[in-house]
């Protein structure tokens, strides 16, 4: 492949949460109603030129995870679909998140869109890495990176955060 698409295309909503170590987007590919493999294929060429060395879905259903693999990124799946789990999905997530961003790992997290659930995830991040000191100022933050407000489902991520990180 020569010219301008050689180093693929930048995922749509791409944006860094923590410059050159966390983003977010959405699916490669895009959703599930418009998803294209070319385009998958063509948004993880330009993941792996940036740098990006793992993929972290918060997707309900885990699809195409071998696509992750057979571009040279490590990848995981935290089912974010609310219930009596959430807590300790969350809780996982966190964990990799944290554990990849200190092995200096650059990360990709993504759902579907760059939803409410989505930002709440990071904003909850925020308060769980200890990062910021509350719940207010990590949606403050969020809600200006992204120049969105966070609704209801994103701040309900919010109310299953698991127990603040000692790290």
């Amino acid at each position: 492949m020569r010219g301008k698409w050689a180093a693929g295309i930048e995922p749509r909503s791409f944006t860094w949460v923590y410059k050159g170590i966390l983003a977010v987007s959405e699916r490669p590919g895009g959703s599930t109603t418009v998803h294209r493999r070319v385009r998958r294929d063509e948004e993880l060429l330009w993941l792996k030129h940036q740098g990006f060395g793992r993929v972290i879905s918060i997707l309900p259903v885990m699809q195409n995870l071998s696509a992750y693999f057979e571009h040279g990124l490590t990848a995981s799946h935290y089912a974010l679909r609310g219930g009596p789990q959430q807590r300790e999905v969350l809780e996982a997530c966190y964990i990799d998140l944290a554990n990849s961003m200190s092995n200096k790992t650059v990360v990709l997290l993504h759902s579907d869109e760059v939803s409410d659930r989505l930002l709440g995830v990071i904003a909850g991040y925020l308060v769980w890495s200890n990062r910021v000191p509350t719940v207010p100022t990590a949606i403050a933050l969020v809600e200006r990176l992204f120049k969105r407000s966070i609704g209801p489902d994103g701040r309900g991520v919010l109310f299953d955060l698991p127990e603040v990180s000692s790290t």
